[in-house]
């Protein structure tokens, strides 16, 4: 049985490159990891994710609200209190998030060794692999 080309992650025409894109973002990984526990405000997901600007906080609730990954919850305070909280379907991202979390934090010190030890443009071709025995 032949498989559907659009459904093929490496074909660019495939729906899944949209949504790697949107998973695969590290400040969508971080909103996520940040809501992982419950809601929270607008700025109290700011004050957790060092780094993060006012701007890409909101372009990343945004797109995470389109995509059914966020609920955005508005209170009529003044000012306005606005609370996000994860959906199922972003609780079901955040459990992918967690298992990569964890194996960056397995594997940063052999990342970081080989990028000590990586020299560019030395023009040296590949180490060969060793080839089986026939």
């Amino acid at each position: 049985m032949e498989t559907d080309p659009r459904w093929d992650m490496m074909n660019a025409a495939c729906p899944t490159r949209q949504v790697l894109d949107r998973i695969a973002d590290k400040w969508t990984m971080l909103v996520i990891s940040a809501l992982e526990d419950g809601t929270l405000r607008f700025s109290e997901l700011r004050r957790q994710i060092d780094g993060i600007t006012q701007k890409m906080l909101t372009q990343t609730l945004r797109a995470l609200e389109r995509d059914g990954m966020v609920d955005r919850q508005v209170w009529p305070t003044v000012p306005v209190t606005v609370r996000y909280t994860l959906t199922p379907l972003g609780h079901s991202l955040a459990d992918a998030v967690s298992v990569i979390r964890g194996w960056a934090y397995e594997n940063m010190d052999a990342i970081a060794a080989a990028r000590g030890s990586y020299e560019p443009g030395t023009g040296a071709p590949p180490t060969p692999m060793a080839t089986p025995a026939d």
